[in-house]
Protein backbone atom coordinates (compact mmCIF):
# COMPACT_ATOMS: atom_id res chain seq x y z
CA UNK A 1 0.00 0.00 0.00
CA UNK A 2 1.10 3.91 -0.85
CA UNK A 3 1.58 6.35 1.95
CA UNK A 4 -0.76 8.05 -0.04
CA UNK A 5 -3.54 5.63 0.23
CA UNK A 6 -6.67 6.70 2.85
CA UNK A 7 -5.51 3.61 5.06
CA UNK A 8 -2.76 5.40 5.54
CA UNK A 9 -3.72 8.98 5.89
CA UNK A 10 -3.32 9.67 9.30
CA UNK A 11 -0.17 7.95 9.74
CA UNK A 12 1.80 10.17 6.95
CA UNK A 13 4.29 12.93 8.36
CA UNK A 14 1.81 15.76 7.30
CA UNK A 15 -1.08 14.57 9.16
CA UNK A 16 1.01 13.86 12.26
CA UNK A 17 2.09 17.50 12.52
CA UNK A 18 -1.70 18.53 11.73
CA UNK A 19 -2.94 16.98 14.75
CA UNK A 20 -1.88 15.58 18.11
CA UNK A 21 -3.97 13.43 19.67
CA UNK A 22 -3.99 9.64 19.02
CA UNK A 23 -6.57 8.66 16.31
CA UNK A 24 -6.56 5.13 17.71
CA UNK A 25 -7.76 6.45 20.91
CA UNK A 26 -10.28 8.46 19.34
CA UNK A 27 -11.89 5.92 17.24
CA UNK A 28 -11.92 3.62 20.24
CA UNK A 29 -14.21 6.78 21.89
CA UNK A 30 -16.60 6.60 18.88
CA UNK A 31 -16.65 2.71 18.18
CA UNK A 32 -18.31 2.89 22.23
CA UNK A 33 -21.23 4.05 20.83
CA UNK A 34 -23.49 1.65 19.73
CA UNK A 35 -24.97 3.41 17.20
CA UNK A 36 -21.85 3.96 15.21
CA UNK A 37 -20.74 0.62 12.98
CA UNK A 38 -17.99 2.43 11.13
CA UNK A 39 -16.03 5.49 10.79
CA UNK A 40 -14.49 6.63 8.04
CA UNK A 41 -11.05 8.28 7.82
CA UNK A 42 -12.36 11.50 7.20
CA UNK A 43 -15.05 11.43 9.95
CA UNK A 44 -11.76 10.46 12.20
CA UNK A 45 -9.88 13.20 11.25
CA UNK A 46 -12.18 16.14 11.82
CA UNK A 47 -13.50 14.93 15.42
CA UNK A 48 -9.99 14.51 16.51
CA UNK A 49 -9.05 17.59 15.04
CA UNK A 50 -12.24 19.16 16.73
CA UNK A 51 -11.71 17.50 19.81
CA UNK A 52 -7.98 18.77 20.11
CA UNK A 53 -9.47 22.25 19.48
CA UNK A 54 -11.95 22.14 21.95
CA UNK A 55 -9.22 21.20 24.69
CA UNK A 56 -7.47 23.85 23.72
CA UNK A 57 -9.96 26.32 24.01
CA UNK A 58 -10.85 25.59 27.20
CA UNK A 59 -7.36 25.47 28.48
CA UNK A 60 -6.57 28.35 27.40
CA UNK A 61 -10.07 29.75 28.47
CA UNK A 62 -9.32 28.60 31.96
CA UNK A 63 -6.09 29.51 31.89
CA UNK A 64 -6.38 33.41 30.88
CA UNK A 65 -9.37 33.38 33.60
CA UNK A 66 -7.49 31.24 36.35
CA UNK A 67 -4.99 32.11 38.99
CA UNK A 68 -2.02 30.06 37.53
CA UNK A 69 -1.38 33.06 35.22
CA UNK A 70 1.35 34.42 37.89
CA UNK A 71 2.97 30.80 37.97
CA UNK A 72 2.00 29.90 34.24
CA UNK A 73 0.42 27.12 35.18
CA UNK A 74 -2.67 25.41 34.82
CA UNK A 75 -4.80 23.71 37.86
CA UNK A 76 -7.42 21.65 38.07
CA UNK A 77 -9.02 23.90 39.78
CA UNK A 78 -8.93 26.27 36.92
CA UNK A 79 -10.67 24.03 34.84
CA UNK A 80 -13.58 22.97 37.09
CA UNK A 81 -13.80 27.25 37.82
CA UNK A 82 -14.18 27.44 33.70
CA UNK A 83 -16.87 25.26 34.32
CA UNK A 84 -18.71 26.41 36.38
CA UNK A 85 -18.53 30.03 35.62
CA UNK A 86 -18.51 30.22 31.65
CA UNK A 87 -21.86 29.50 29.89
CA UNK A 88 -19.48 27.79 26.90
CA UNK A 89 -18.29 25.31 29.25
CA UNK A 90 -21.32 24.75 31.88
CA UNK A 91 -22.18 21.59 30.25
CA UNK A 92 -18.93 19.82 31.86
CA UNK A 93 -19.97 21.41 35.32
CA UNK A 94 -20.52 17.77 36.59
CA UNK A 95 -17.64 16.22 34.94
CA UNK A 96 -15.38 19.30 36.24
CA UNK A 97 -16.89 19.45 39.65
CA UNK A 98 -14.98 22.23 42.26
CA UNK A 99 -12.92 19.76 44.96
CA UNK A 100 -14.09 20.03 48.00
CA UNK A 101 -13.04 18.83 51.16
CA UNK A 102 -14.89 16.20 53.32
CA UNK A 103 -15.65 18.27 56.11
CA UNK A 104 -16.92 20.86 54.41
CA UNK A 105 -19.15 18.23 52.65
CA UNK A 106 -20.39 16.56 55.71
CA UNK A 107 -21.07 19.83 57.50
CA UNK A 108 -23.41 20.85 54.31
CA UNK A 109 -24.91 17.63 54.46
CA UNK A 110 -25.81 18.10 57.85
CA UNK A 111 -27.02 21.62 57.17
CA UNK A 112 -29.28 20.13 54.55
CA UNK A 113 -30.76 17.60 56.97
CA UNK A 114 -31.44 19.56 59.50
CA UNK A 115 -33.32 21.99 56.77
CA UNK A 116 -35.39 19.10 56.15
CA UNK A 117 -36.18 18.06 59.70
CA UNK A 118 -37.07 21.56 60.34
CA UNK A 119 -39.44 21.49 57.37
CA UNK A 120 -41.61 18.64 58.79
Amino acid sequence: MSQNSPKNEDHTPNAKKIISLPTSRVRLIMKSSPDVSSINQDALFLTTKATELFVQHLALSSFNNGSGKDTNSLSYSDLANAAEETETFNFLADILPKKILARDYLQSLEQMQDEEEADI
